[in-house]
């Protein structure tokens, strides 16, 4: 199993203060060794107050890489796109002068723009310094949800890493997401979970299981990457 380290916060205040100055320095010492950084980050309500606070710290943020780990296949100025989500809270202050490399194309659907998706991907150095996944409360991770037709493939590890269409449980439904071993192409990787609903459901997920059924199990049980888990209520 991964080396798992676990943070607990009072509130989400907090947590964005304490991770914002890991994430800083993660980033800024990437740059020192190799001229560049990168980081693959979720959307969602979860990450809103982190981005903000990452956004006001001061690095090299020009020499700075910023994708998605998945995106719903709707347009940047939709409301439930993760791509506008980064866009207004995480690419602002200092951070607005970071490189993005959106998800989303023209493609008519997420399994039509795979292709696409991972050659614009590609086109940043790996492995990523940061992979920032969240989880939900069925246990998924990225866009990788329990019952999928294509989950244990996007699982497998003997897949090169990629890009994966996914059909998600709720509106809107056609996704895309990095499979496992795109994940998992990272040097340090990092959950962010908040309520006591999702750190129970983590806690089960610790356990021996199918990753198919909690797909963010596939993340705790791998040896590759270390994992730090973020929570706060």
């Amino acid at each position: 199993m991964s080396t798992i380290h676990e943070h607990r916060f009072p509130d989400t205040k907090a947590l964005a203060h304490a991770l914002s100055g890991e994430l800083q320095v993660d980033l800024q010492e990437a740059i020192a060794a190799r001229g560049s950084a990168s980081m693959a980050v979720s959307g969602g309500r979860t990450p809103a107050a982190l981005f903000k606070q990452l956004s006001t710290e001061k690095l090299d943020w020009h020499k700075v890489s910023v994708t998605l780990v998945d995106e719903r296949w709707v347009d940047a100025s939709n409301e439930a796109s993760n791509e506008r989500l980064v866009k207004e809270s995480l690419l602002q202050n200092h951070a607005a002068k970071a490189r993005f490399i959106g998800l989303k194309n023209t493609a008519d659907s997420a399994q039509a723009g795979i292709e696409w998706c991972w050659r614009t991907i590609s086109k940043i150095a790996r492995p990523f310094d940061v992979v920032m996944l969240g989880m939900g409360d069925d246990g998924h991770t990225a866009s990788l949800f329990p019952g999928n037709e294509h989950l244990r493939q996007a699982l497998t590890l003997t897949e090169s890493a990629g890009c994966v269409a996914m059909q998600a449980p709720v509106e809107p439904r056609d996704r895309i997401s990095l499979n496992l071993s795109a994940i998992l192409d990272a040097r340090r990787i990092v959950v962010l979970i908040q309520g006591e609903t999702k750190w129970t459901v983590y806690q089960r997920a610790r356990s021996a299981g199918a990753v198919t059924e909690l797909p963010i199990r596939a993340v705790l049980q791998q040896q590759l990457v270390p994992v730090d888990i973020f929570w706060s209520p």
